[in-house]
């Protein structure tokens, strides 16, 4: 045989053998549907891999082993054993054994072989890991921005993708949440016209809550029913003669509560109800404040105790719980905190605690610096103000503090940085913190109402676009060690190799939204939308931060210094000690990380791949505003130093850096515009001086502020120096 032949003989037997795919078998030792599911991620991810599974073992390659579970590894925990041509996955517990076999499903789809797998073991370093998610029937708040999720929430296929979303990420907890959810899943058996709906539309309504439940069981994850109180349907209010004076038919949250005694029995038959129709909902969760003004804190939970409590005990089963810390320690629905109040709460959730049909601990939750925890790791206030040290001096043994971390800051530009996630999680590390929720209160993400038309992107929901976000947040609470590798290596997945640099460009430039809310203080959900640079103006309207507003505006994060006392304090001959983060010093960090995430992204080409087209383009969004925030901050220090001192070349100044900051809006919009559809956005409901039919049309766009940009260079222009203070 000559060469040439030989050769063609040795490249054919080649192309053969790499088009022969490897077999691999997959062995179960129980059953059960967690099983079955992880035996699903895993065929999956070897059909995307061109593996063969086959249920011969004689035929297979390779096997992977589901072992029986071991408890003694610890509550979520896993281990990898790599052995010869055998991986074996061990679970403490289902929702370990599935975490083990998803391990195995990364490493599959980032092209690891199997030969190359190594061992290994994880476990949870904080046992609750949640999200909060609003649902779009009888919202908190009323604006097309959660109405039009309706369609979508609707559909178990979006459910099935968000649940797997969940479990990838190592969230282990749904909290479902809306003002009065009874009637979407019951007829209650003494109030059967309290629900508004004929047999036929309710079993609909039925079908998809069970399916909820069913998948979510399915994939280990328990789910938290969290109504709001006090509500009854409008339907039960005109049915069994409510007190008119509380009849609330268009659900206002901030009105006096009805403790009558029907509506007290008909809520708690409904906890019971519910509970008892619905097995596979492992929770509930109870909530103090809304619709229950006029009553004094002990009143509050003492109304939880005789209907939500007392409704749980009747279900006859165990079940979990979030106890809500109480935001208010007056009786409007808006208050302050109060160590009193702190205590009487403590004792409650303790007494909640030594009964024997709630499962322990009890999470008892509380908002991460009020409504906006993406700001600083460091916690400063929760809802309401100061936080004292009740709840957790001494050590509580039936419950564990849980942060919620709402976001109202961005919902439609892509965010992660890893290293906020990791700090937020070691300044919580204390005995007493049992976990996480996160979610918002006025976004939804379900229908994708951003992407202008225009071409295929990679997602179908709102919550896909933003996989980074959850997932950097649901690993690192699983486990903090998590590598940058695994979010790194998740791009490439995606997009190749080119788009390694995404996420520490992400890094850099997603800080954008952190250091502005870091140094612009804040109370409630529309008091600051980051991604819009928009917050309460005087007359507590969601509008742009004027160059006014940047100069007299408090600091949230102690360690920064706020431009009126930057100006003050210097003009005077001042100075600020070491880790003080200045105006100018905080100027020149968004410069530096918003340039180099800009030369990340420069090389990548995004021709012919929308959905890479949008991630790059998100970093350069931030980028772009970052700096725009930065040229702001010289432009505001500059102005007020021309006002404090009448040096007119501070004046000029500010005219240069207030120009450059339009410069970069421009940029903005010119990237925004095409990519982004006007959006609807519950911050602009509630503007007053208008209905709330007119301010629903309103819409945002980064495009719609450019005159309240361009005001800032007229303001410095119009400016005069005046010796009269």
């Amino acid at each position: 045989m000559n060469s040439k032949r030989l050769l063609l003989l040795v490249l054919s037997v080649g192309l053969t053998f790499h088009t022969v795919a490897q077999r691999v078998f997959i062995q179960q030792t129980e059953a059960s549907p967690q099983r079955t599911y992880a035996t699903e991620q895993l065929s999956k991810a070897f059909d995307s891999r061109k593996y063969a599974v086959t249920n011969d073992a004689k035929l297979a390659s390779f096997t992977i082993r589901l072992a029986p579970l071991e408890a003694q590894l610890g509550a979520e925990s896993y281990r990898i054993d790599c052995k010869s041509k055998q991986i074996t996955v061990t679970g403490s517990d289902s929702r370990g054994l599935i975490y083990g076999c998803l391990s195995l499903v990364e490493d599959i789809q980032n092209g690891l072989s199997l030969n190359a797998i190594r061992s290994r073991s994880e476990k949870p370093h904080l046992p609750l890991r949640a999200i909060k998610f609003d649902l779009p029937w009888d919202t908190y708040r009323h604006s097309d921005a959660l109405d039009l999720h309706m369609e979508t929430c609707r559909d178990t296929l979006y459910w099935k993708a968000f649940l797997d979303m969940m479990v990838a990420n190592r969230f282990n907890a749904l909290s479902l949440w809306n003002l009065h959810p009874y009637t979407f899943m019951i007829r209650p058996t003494n109030f059967p016209a309290a629900t508004p709906f004929n047999d036929e539309q309710l079993k609909e309504w039925q079908t998809l809550f069970r399916a909820i439940f069913r998948m979510a069981s399915e994939r280990a994850i328990d789910t938290y029913l969290v109504p709001f109180n006090i509500f009854t349907s409008p339907e039960f209010s005109k049915a069994y003669n409510v007190n008119p004076r509380l009849n609330n038919l268009d659900h206002h949250h901030f009105i006096d509560g009805d403790t009558s005694a029907i509506v007290k029995r008909y809520t708690r038959e409904c906890v019971t109800q519910v509970l008892q129709e619905y097995p596979e909902l492992t929770g509930f969760g109870l909530t103090l404040g809304e619709a229950m003004g006029g009553m004094s804190p002990r009143q509050r939970e003492d109304w939880m105790q005789a209907t939500i409590i007392d409704g749980m005990r009747q279900a006859g089963r165990k079940t979990k719980l979030i106890h809500r810390i109480p935001f208010s320690s007056t009786t409007g629905s808006l208050g302050v905190t109060s160590i009193e109040t702190e205590k009487l709460t403590r004792q409650s959730i303790e007494r909640e605690g030594a009964l024997d049909f709630i499962e322990k601990p009890i999470w008892a939750d509380l908002k991460y610096n009020w409504s906006h925890a993406h700001s600083t790791p460091t916690l400063v206030k929760v809802h309401g103000g100061k936080l004292y040290d009740t709840y957790f001096n001494p050590d509580p043994t039936t419950y564990k503090i849980t942060w919620t971390v709402r976001n109202e800051d961005f919902f439609c530009l892509r965010w992660g940085v890893p290293d906020f996630v990791r700090a937020h999680i070691a300044a919580n590390n204390q005995s007493y913190v049992g976990g996480y929720f996160l979610g918002s209160e006025t976004y939804i993400p379900a229908k994708d109402y951003f992407t202008t038309p225009g071409g295929p992107v990679d997602w179908t929901y709102a919550f896909e676009r933003q996989w980074l976000f959850y997932k950097l947040w649901g690993r690192l609470l699983y486990n903090p060690a998590t590598p940058d590798a695994i979010f790194r290596a998740e791009f490439v997945r995606r997009y190749g190799q080119p788009a390694a640099p995404l996420l520490d460009a992400y890094a850099l430039a997603s800080t954008t939204p952190l250091r502005l809310a870091s140094a612009f203080d804040f109370t409630w959900d529309f008091s600051l939308y980051s991604e819009g640079m928009m917050g309460f103006d005087a007359q507590k309207n969601v509008s742009y931060i004027a160059v006014e507003q940047l100069i007299t505006q408090p600091v949230l994060d102690p360690n920064y210094v706020s431009v009126s006392d930057y100006v003050k304090t210097t003009t005077a001959g001042g100075s600020f000690g070491a880790g003080k983060i200045t105006p100018p010093i905080l100027a020149a960090m968004l410069e530096r990380d918003c340039r180099k995430a800009l030369q990340l992204v420069q090389p990548i080409r995004t021709t012919g791949n929308r959905s890479l087209q949008y991630e790059v383009s998100d970093v350069n969004v931030w980028a772009n505003m970052g700096l725009h925030l930065a040229e702001k901050l010289r432009g505001a220090v500059a102005l007020q130093t021309y006002r404090t001192t009448g040096r007119a070349n501070q004046k000029s100044l500010a005219i240069q850096h207030l120009k450059a900051a339009l410069r970069y809006w421009d940029a903005v919009v010119a990237i925004t515009r095409p990519l982004y559809n006007d959006m609807p956005l519950v911050h602009l409901t509630e503007q007053k001086g208008h209905t709330w039919a007119e301010n629903n049309k309103l819409r945002f766009h980064w495009a719609k502020l450019r005159p309240d940009v361009a005001n800032d260079v007229e303001i410095a222009e119009k400016t005069r120096y005046s010796t009269k203070k």
